[in-house]
Parts: structure tokens; C-alpha cells; sequence
């Protein structure tokens, strides 16, 4: 059974390694450790990304939200006495179209 991620199907993701990827023994790996770490600080140096617009609108909104708890307390304890209460009150219209709303986020 295959699944489709985002349009991506199988056989559109290289999941094998290669031999190059795998030293041939643990001494080797032990060797060959220190000299790609040190190749890969070299690389890195003059290496520049640069990041969409869209990335930089994510970034900056997940810094947003970063502002916020990530839990309402007083909301929290508002609903945990209406419960206990027995005066919370359930909109059925208001909850059915939030699940349409989320429904239509998530599938379009």
C-alpha cells in the first residue's frame, strides 16, 4: 500500500543509500570522521541560503506565535466551572461549521 504525500508519490524520493555513504569498516569511519567534518566547516563558510518570501512569512509567524501561551488559563478555568456547573452550552451550528472550516483547510 502506497501513500501520497503532498503529490509525492512513490518512486519520486530517493530513500537508498549509497556505499559512498558508508565507510567500509569502523577504522575508516573513525578516519574519515575528523576529515569531513572539517571539509564540511570549510564548505559552509561560503555557503549562503537565501530564504522565499514564503519562508520568511512562516518564520515570521512563527515567531508570533511564540508570543502566546500556548494555553488560555483563564479560558481553561471559564469552561472547567461551566462543566461543573452544568451550564456549558454546546452550539451545535457554530461547532459543525468549525469542522467544515477545518474540514476545507486541511482538503481544499
Amino acid at each position: 500500500m502506497s501513500v501520497d504525500l503532498n503529490g509525492i508519490g512513490r518512486g519520486q524520493v530517493n530513500t537508498q543509500s549509497t556505499t559512498a555513504d558508508k565507510p567500509a569498516n569502523a577504522q575508516g569511519a573513525k578516519q574519515a570522521a575528523p576529515e569531513q567534518a572539517h571539509a564540511k566547516t570549510e564548505g559552509a563558510r561560503g555557503d549562503n541560503v537565501n530564504l522565499s518570501s514564503q519562508a520568511r512569512n512562516l518564520k515570521q509567524l512563527e515567531q508570533k506565535l511564540g508570543d502566546y501561551p500556548e494555553m488560555d488559563d483563564d479560558r481553561i478555568e471559564q469552561i472547567r466551572s461551566q462543566l461543573e456547573n452544568g451550564t456549558y452550552k454546546i452550539d451545535a451550528e457554530k461547532l459543525a461549521q468549525k469542522m467544515l472550516d477545518m474540514d476545507k483547510s486541511i482538503f481544499g
